[in-house]
């Protein structure tokens, strides 16, 4: 039983790092379960026995992909309470989590208007906690009086992550020199995003 259980996890590890693979290099649409099925070695029976869609499979692709980051977010103890140590963490970790799925980010991106109405809706509610937990953080500081009452935290959320994105999409792909590193980036995307919404 226990060996059962095993290889049916491993399976599903496999399925989900090949629809990862699939995702990335044919987008969304083009994916199909039966490429996904021969990348990860085994039959479309065997697929649809752990996923019943290809927005399933989707949706796991992109929980497994955030799902360190969230994990560590949502442990209360990984927040120090200074702002500025805070979200440089979170930056560093977010920046990870993007480095890692950078192919398939960029699949989402340049498919963005095509997606089907499920698909982005997977995307989105995969996506959420990772913004909901630094939303709470934002709320908490609020609360404590280090972040300006006026913020509204989604919005300052929304700003932020986009500023990290950038940071993977634009310095990356080194369309002219950049005189700093990823780092330099992030580290000054963090500075002027905190003196920005310090109390």
């Amino acid at each position: 039983m226990i060996k059962t259980v095993r290889s049916s996890a491993l399976t599903r590890t496999r399925l989900i790092e090949a629809a990862s693979q699939v995702f990335a290099s044919l987008g969304v649409q083009g994916a199909t379960t039966r490429e996904i099925a021969r990348v990860a070695g085994v039959n479309e029976v065997t697929l649809f026995r752990h996923f019943t869609s290809k927005e399933q499979l989707l949706k796991a692709v992109i929980e497994n992909a955030i799902a360190v980051q969230t994990e560590a977010l949502a442990n209360p103890e990984a927040w120090t309470q200074d702002l500025k140590t805070d979200l440089y963490n979170y930056a560093q970790s977010y920046h990870a989590m993007l480095k890692a799925q950078e192919d398939l980010i960029r699949t989402f991106i340049g498919e963005a208007k095509r997606h089907p109405e499920a698909a982005k809706q997977v995307i989105e509610e995969a996506a959420r906690p990772l913004g909901e937990k630094l939303v709470a953080y934002l709320q908490s500081c609020q609360k404590r009086g280090t972040v300006r009452p006026e913020i509204n935290p989604e919005a300052a959320v929304d700003m932020f992550r986009g500023m990290l994105l950038a940071a993977m999409l634009c310095h990356e792909v080194k369309l002219q020199p950049n005189s700093y590193s990823s780092k330099e980036y992030i580290a000054t995307c963090v500075d002027v995003f905190v003196r920005g919404i310090r109390a």
